[in-house]
C-alpha cells in the first residue's frame, strides 16, 4: 500500500476545536503538507496566532470563530467556507468536551453541554461537509476524533456522560459508513480513538481536581502530535482503502 497525501494538496480541510491540543497539532501537519485549512474554534485568537506562525508554510490556515455546540454557528461556518474557499474535501471533527460531574447528582446542563458538542456538533458538521462534497462531486474524507472511551467505560471518577457521548461517535461512524454505501458514495469515514492524551481536557486542564490530576499524571500518555500522525495516516491511504477505526494507545496504558 502506497501512502501519499498528494491528492489533498491545495484542497480545503476543516478542523473543529483547532485552538489547542489535538486540533492544533492536526492543523500544523495539514498546513505543512499544503492544504487550505479552516480552523474553527471559540478561542479564535489562538488560531489567528497559529496562522501567523504557519504563514511561511506550503498551505494556509484560515481562522474561523464558532461554537460547534450551536447548530446555526456551524451552518454559518460552512456557508462561509463555500463562499470563500469552495468545496470541503476533509473534515476533522475534533471539538469535544468533558465535564467533571456524575450521573448520581450531576447537573443536567453539564450533561447537555457534552452531548451538544460531542454528538450533535459532530453530526451537524458532518452533514454540512457532506453537502459540500456531494455538491462538488468530491470523494472526501470525514474523520471523527473519538476516544478509547468510545469502546470501553474506564472505571474513573467524573467521567459520567463522556463515555456515552463517545460510544455514540463509534456508532455514528458505522451508521455514516452504511449510509454512504447506500448512496454508492466514495466518501470515506474514519474514527480515530486515542487513549490518554496530554491536553487541556486532561492533565493540563486548569480547573482539574487536584486529586484527579495526581492520578492522571501517573498514567502513560500520548502527545497531540501522535494523534495528528494517525489522522495523516488515515488520509494518506489509497482511495479504495478505508481505515474505519484507528485505536491509538500509549505504551504502558493501564486501562
Amino acid at each position: 500500500m502506497v501512502l501519499s497525501m498528494d491528492r489533498w494538496v491545495g484542497k480545503v480541510a476543516v478542523v473543529t476545536g483547532a485552538s489547542s491540543g489535538i486540533g492544533a497539532a492536526i492543523v500544523d501537519q495539514l498546513v505543512e503538507i499544503g492544504l487550505q485549512v479552516v480552523g474553527i474554534a471559540r478561542r479564535v485568537e489562538l488560531v489567528e496566532k497559529k496562522a501567523q506562525e504557519l504563514s511561511d508554510k506550503k498551505g494556509k490556515l484560515h481562522p474561523y470563530k464558532a461554537d460547534c455546540s450551536k447548530v446555526q454557528e456551524v451552518v454559518k461556518a460552512f456557508s462561509w467556507i463555500e463562499e470563500n474557499l469552495g468545496a470541503v474535501n476533509v473534515l476533522v471533527n475534533n471539538a469535544g468536551v468533558a465535564k467533571d460531574t456524575s450521573l448520581v447528582d450531576g447537573d443536567e446542563e453539564d450533561w447537555k453541554s457534552v452531548l451538544d458538542l460531542n454528538v450533535m456538533g459532530l453530526c451537524v458538521a458532518t452533514r454540512e461537509a457532506i453537502k459540500s462534497m456531494k455538491k462538488h462531486g468530491v470523494n472526501g474524507h470525514i474523520i471523527h476524533i473519538n476516544s478509547y472511551c468510545g469502546h470501553v467505560v474506564p472505571n474513573f471518577p467524573g467521567f459520567n456522560i463522556y463515555p456515552a457521548s463517545k460510544h455514540a461517535v463509534t456508532a455514528l461512524t458505522e451508521t455514516l459508513r452504511q449510509e454512504l454505501n447506500r448512496l454508492q458514495s466514495k466518501i470515506k469515514v474514519t474514527s480515530v480513538s486515542p487513549g490518554l492524551v496530554t491536553t487541556e481536557m486532561t492533565s493540563l486542564k486548569k480547573d482539574l481536581d487536584p486529586t484527579i490530576k495526581a492520578i492522571v499524571e501517573k498514567f502513560a500518555a500520548l502527545k497531540p502530535e501522535d494523534i495528528a500522525d494517525g489522522v495523516i495516516y488515515a488520509l494518506s491511504t489509497p482511495e479504495h482503502v478505508q481505515v474505519h477505526e484507528l485505536l491509538i494507545k500509549p505504551v504502558g496504558e493501564l486501562y
